[in-house]
């Protein structure tokens, strides 16, 4: 049987929400929102999950959540370091912030060699986003630089309790990502919703707008590609951009850019849910429950 991986980064802190939210109970039977992401991705075929995680924080993965799900699943442990870098470089003095989400799927190149989609730890995505996906990468099309995301419906995605930042998505008419437009500031108002543009000033986006929820989908020609512009990222860095850092979208938009890559755009209508503030918990709580009484997930997920 061929493999298919699920790559959960979840090395980071949330810096808005404060503490390892990605550990955070959520489900009826303590379960957190990586246990309903892992559930739906071996459900639509996905049979090896690599954590993407702090070295510190291996006990901690192992016994909530690690040790349970590889009863069911292969799991594999990356570790991303601030010192794991090409040859020839070190790491910036001061620097305290990780190199960013480009150099965290980077670090899986040694355990990744098959095809692979990538979620954020703290997201709930929906089983929609991973059926989709999964059949994308194990499709009959055999290119190896044809990869994908799912784009989620902007109005699904929004926090009630403050702004969120979104990838705008700009695709053609088949459907392939044109562009990403990271966009701050985004708040629900009545039926539409309110930015900021790159000036400060208010601009209005329609809801039904297809976002980036950074759920991709990728082949192993992706890590050749991330090794190239992470050292053009190290050679461009000045000392002073100790928070600077090499992200995945950047990455891919240059794939794009330079026709290095085509990335298709696969719209879900399924609802994202995550806690991006400290009081979306009891949202997503009362969301889970809600699936769990509806019959979409069992009372206990991996016992």
């Amino acid at each position: 049987m061929s493999v298919t991986s699920l790559v959960i980064m979840a090395a980071g802190m949330g810096s808005r929400y404060g503490g390892i939210k990605q550990l955070e109970a959520v489900g009826p039977s303590g379960e957190i929102i990586m246990d309903y992401s892992i559930y739906d991705a071996i459900e639509a075929g996905f049979n090896k999950v690599v954590f993407i995680i702090r070295r510190d924080l291996e006990k901690d993965f192992r016994e909530v959540i690690g040790d349970r799900i590889a009863k069911h699943v292969e799991v594999e442990y990356v570790f991303q370091e601030m010192d794991l870098l090409p040859s020839g470089y070190k790491k910036q003095e001061g620097r305290t912030k990780p190199w960013g989400t480009g150099h965290a799927v980077l670090c899986c190149k040694d355990i990744v060699k098959e095809p692979f989609a990538v979620i954020n730890a703290d997201d709930y995505y929906g089983k929609e986003a991973f059926r989709i996906i999964y059949n994308f990468l194990n499709s009959k099309e055999e290119s190896s630089n044809l990869y994908c995301m799912a784009g989620f419906v902007l109005g699904n995605t929004l926090s009630d309790n403050g702004t969120v930042t979104r990838g705008i998505c700009k695709a053609d008419a088949d459907g392939w990502l044109v562009d990403i437009i990271e966009t701050s500031g985004i708040i629900q108002e009545g039926n539409q919703a309110k930015a900021k543009d790159e000036d400060g000033n208010d601009t209005w986006i329609n809801l039904d707008t297809v976002v980036s929820m950074n759920m991709w989908g990728f082949k192993p020609s992706l890590f050749g590609e991330l090794e190239k512009g992470f050292e053009d990222f190290l050679s461009n860095i000045s000392p002073e951009d100790i928070k600077k850092e090499y992200l995945l979208p950047e990455m891919v938009g240059n794939l794009i850019n330079s026709d290095k890559a085509k990335v298709k755009v696969l719209k879900t209508s399924d609802k994202w849910f995550g806690v991006t503030y400290k009081e979306d918990k009891d949202l997503v709580v009362a969301s889970i429950k809600d699936l769990v009484d509806k019959g979409i997930y069992p009372a206990k997920l991996f016992s």
